[in-house]
This record gives structure tokens, sequence and C-alpha cells, in this order.
């Protein structure tokens, strides 16, 4: 593996752990989930815009035929997606819902055998099931019981769906379009929905904490600008499969930072329920697909 390219995917993994513990941060110091999510896209979609217009780069506008196909994975990869873990981060903690968005690879390998008819081998399908009995660990560890689990879970879990969609859709797009450019697209499609939490934006601003106001600009600047940057130059110096792997450390970085930051700690059963998912996950990437293929 390029060893620049290792070394970005790294630094992209651990800012994209971070944001859920800066989530919380704004989220308690004063910002309501619809106010964090627009300021942090606004910030994106600023910065996305210098860059496209920057003298010397060379940013191709979308095709006709491709602009409903980006609108659409904008909406589902970054509309519903941001709305869903944010304001499902209003009743969990930072550390269950990384957790929850690291079990996505499940959910892709799921779209990956029924729409993609990839097949799976005895072992794939048991680190699937095994993957979702962790994802119904970490659910019930929000709770006490399997019927009080929190609603936050559900929304980071359609999240998980979402974003599995969108990793899965945009492959056809990248053939076409650079990361960064293909980046850009989804990101200022991704906003316009989120124009509808604009009244009292400002005054949110103005009463939030002080650091509050620093997380939610960490946030819009790191995690949902420069860490996509840099995960899409990492991609373009090396193969996906390569780098991809550093994803599953997203999960424990989520925990970790929570743990500094806010003092803030999932539930044990939770915290085994997310070393079971990844496990499953880990399971049927190393080895389900290759005996589904018969190699």
């Amino acid at each position: 593996m390029n060893k620049k390219a290792l070394i970005l995917a790294a630094i992209t993994v651990f800012i994209w752990g971070s944001s859920f513990a800066s989530i919380s941060a704004s989220l308690h110091g004063g910002y309501s989930a619809g106010h964090l999510i627009l300021f942090r896209f606004i910030i994106a979609s600023v910065i996305f815009a210098v860059i496209a217009f920057w003298p010397g780069i060379s940013f191709q506008l979308p095709k006709k035929e491709d602009l409903f196909k980006i609108a659409l994975l904008g909406w589902i990869g970054i509309s519903l997606y941001h709305i869903c873990v944010t304001f499902g981060q209003l009743t969990i903690t930072a550390g269950t819902a990384g957790m929850l968005i690291g079990s996505a690879p499940i959910f892709t390998t799921v779209i990956a055998v029924l729409v993609l008819k990839e097949r799976l081998g005895t072992i794939g399908w048991f680190g699937l099931v095994f993957g979702f009995v962790g994802i119904l660990l970490i659910g019930i560890g929000t709770g006490d019981s399997l019927f009080n689990i929190s609603p936050g879970v559900f929304l980071v879990i359609i999240a998980a769906i979402a974003t599995s969609i969108f990793f899965v859709y945009q492959k056809s797009l990248l053939i076409k379009y650079n990361p960064i450019e293909l980046t850009a697209y989804f990101t200022w499609a991704g906003t316009i929905p989120f124009l509808v939490f604009a009244p009292g934006l400002l005054d949110d601003i103005g009463h939030a904490t002080l650091e509050a106001n620093l997380a939610s600009i960490y946030i819009g600047v790191f995690p949902t600008a420069i860490a996509y940057l840099m995960w899409a130059i990492a991609l373009s110096m090396s193969k996906a499969s390569s780098i991809s792997s550093l994803l599953y450390a997203e999960p424990v970085i989520a925990i970790v930072v929570a743990w500094l930051w806010l003092g803030e700690l999932p539930a044990i059963l939770s915290i085994v329920g997310g070393f079971i998912a990844i496990l499953g996950v880990l399971i049927v990437h190393l080895y389900g697909k290759r005996r589904g293929t018969g190699s």
C-alpha cells in the first residue's frame, strides 16, 4: 500500500471518529440538531466552492444525464445520513453512534447480496448473522430491555443503511468524475434540504457556548470537508480495498474520544455488541465473499 495514502487514510479515520463527540459537544452546548447540521454543511460547501474555483484547479461540471443520480445519492448519503446521525445523538452516546455506524458494511453486504446478486459462503452468512446480533446488543445496551431501546438507535441504523446505499451506488460515478469533484457535488446537493433549518440559525450560534461553537466549526472544516478531501486523495493513490480496512478503527476512536472529551462511555452491553458487530464485519470481509465466489 502507498505509505502516503495510508497516512492520509489513517488521519481521515481519526477525524471521522472524533466527529461523534464533536456533535454531542455542540448539541449539549446549545445547538439544535437541525442548526448544527446546516451550519457544518454551509462551512463545508463554501470550502468546496473555494476549491472548485481555485485558479489552476480543473473542475468539470456534472453531465446532464448524471444530475439526478448525483442529487439522489447526495440526499441519501449526505442529507438522510446526517439528519439521522445528529438527531439520533440526542438520545444516545457518541460512542454508541460510532459503533452503529461502524456496522454499516453489514448493510452494504446485504445490499450487495440482494441487489447486486453477490454470493456469500457459509462463513459469510455466519458473519452476517453475527454482525446483526452485535447491532441488537448495542441497541439493548441503550435501554433496560429489548422493548426499551433508545429511539436514537433506530435513527443511526437508518443512517448506516443510507451510507451503505451511498457507497454502493456511487461506484459508477467514480468512473466519470474524480473523487474530489464527486464529493463536492454530493455535499452541495445534500446541503440543499438542510436549508429548511435556516430560521433561527444565527440565534443558535449567538446563544451557544464557546465550546459548542468551536466544536461545530471543527465538524464543518475537518470531518465534513477536509477529511473527505483526504479520503478522496487517498483513494486516488491506492486501491479502495487496501485503505477501507482502516474504517474498522472508527468506532474505537469514537468511544475513546467521547470518553476523554465528554467523560461519556456506552453501556458495557453496547460495547460488547459493538465488538461482536465489527467482528461480524471482519468475518464477512475477510472470508465470506471469497468463499462465495468459489476461490
